[in-house]
């Protein structure tokens, strides 16, 4: 693997409040996707692919499962003994540490000062997607750039209106403007929340921002001085899905339904790691009906699924009929139970004859650990 000669860090919590369901015991990073992922397995994947072997994760709150997760980063190729992954703990007066990209940078200043490589990679993971970082990264180089952010071209949702970054490009690709939760409607420029930028430049604009008093990097740095500093935009067309709230959670697993967007997300020349568990295969019982869906393993299906993403040790008892679901770790599906339009957190349970149902545009949500 050849070396990106770029180190990566990443911000976990930085989207949490837009899916408060899933985030009230996890970071966003750490959000159960497409039966077996997690959001930030995306992210670590196409950074090592890419040669990119020093990554920082700055966590804030709620990051147990993240640590799980990641552990010592081996699935990535990231358990090394120079580099490889580093995970930072909360830091500052709060409970909660940092406020802002530029507070939670400068908690740690030092291991971005003592890294050697010459650009950094500051990445989110509200956006899943199959970015080649090293085309980012050469196209970065070779512009003259001192910042690029990868954005696509997105039709404004409601949603997104709530939560974005938007770039006005000139011709040259050469952001002109750069607007915070941008209320204009129809197609935009919409950033992925990656960002590339010399290592050495992060850390002078880390210090003086933060010597400042300012918290935001793209609203309080970039924004504010688009005239002096060379910031360009890249365009990313491959397969993305943002994750914006619970609908758009629900719609960004549905559509790995479909073969089409699978092999577009999940292409051989840029696999995508995940924790390994040594799990039994599935299960499927005689008399079952299986259609248009994705079962991990360790799950036993008795019953009926369809246009499901069913993730790892759930069982569907007999005769249940279960459409048009999201089920996470370890849920039970009791026999006799209808299920249509539901999203259920891990180790729910729910009981035999009951009904669950919602609809496309609004899905019913059982928080994790419950009974019903």
């Amino acid at each position: 693997m050849v070396n990106l000669n770029a180190m990566g860090i990443v911000f976990p919590n930085m989207h949490d409040s837009v899916i408060p369901e899933l985030t009230a015991h996890r970071t966003m990073a750490s959000v159960p996707f497409a039966s077996r992922y997690r959001l930030i397995d995306f992210v670590l994947s196409g950074m090592t692919v890419a040669g990119v072997q020093n990554i920082g994760v700055i966590v804030k709150k709620n990051y147990q499962s993240l640590l799980d997760h990641l552990g010592s980063g081996r699935e990535w190729d990231l358990a090394r003994k120079r580099g490889g992954l580093t995970i930072f703990p909360p830091s500052g007066d709060s409970g909660y540490g940092y406020h802002g990209r530029i507070g939670a940078l400068k908690g740690i200043l030092p291991y971005i000062e003592s890294a050697k490589e010459k650009y950094v990679i500051l990445a989110d993971c509200d956006v899943v997607c199959d970015l080649d970082y090293a085309a980012l990264v050469e196209r970065h180089a070779a512009s003259g750039a001192e910042v690029t952010i990868a954005y696509t071209k997105e039709k404004m949702t409601p949603a997104l209106a709530k939560n974005n970054i938007s770039l006005s490009l000139a011709p040259s690709g050469r952001v002109r403007e750069l607007l915070i939760n941008d209320p204009q409607t129809g197609k935009r420029n919409l950033s992925i929340g990656i960002v590339v930028l010399g290592r050495e430049q992060l850390v002078e604009i880390v210090r003086t921002g933060y010597a400042k008093g300012l918290v935001k990097f793209e609203q309080d740095i970039l924004a504010k001085n688009l005239d002096t500093m060379k910031v360009y935009g890249y365009e990313y067309t491959g397969y993305r899905s943002r994750i914006a709230d619970m609908s758009s959670y629900f719609d960004a697993n549905m559509q790995l339904l479909y073969l089409e967007n699978l092999n577009r997300l999940f292409p051989e020349e840029r696999p995508v790691y995940t924790k390994v568990r040594d799990e039994a295969p599935v299960r499927y019982a005689l008399g079952c009906k299986v259609k248009n869906s994705t079962v991990a393993d360790g799950c036993i299906i008795e019953g009926e699924i369809e246009n499901c993403v069913i993730f790892r040790g759930v069982h569907i008892g007999k005769g249940a009929v279960v459409k048009n679901c999201v089920l996470m770790q370890n849920t039970t599906v009791a026999p006799g139970v209808r299920m249509d339009y539901v999203i259920t957190d891990k180790d729910v349970s729910i009981t035999e004859g009951q009904y669950l149902g919602g609809t496309k545009s609004f899905q019913v949500f059982v928080k994790k650990g419950s009974t019903v």
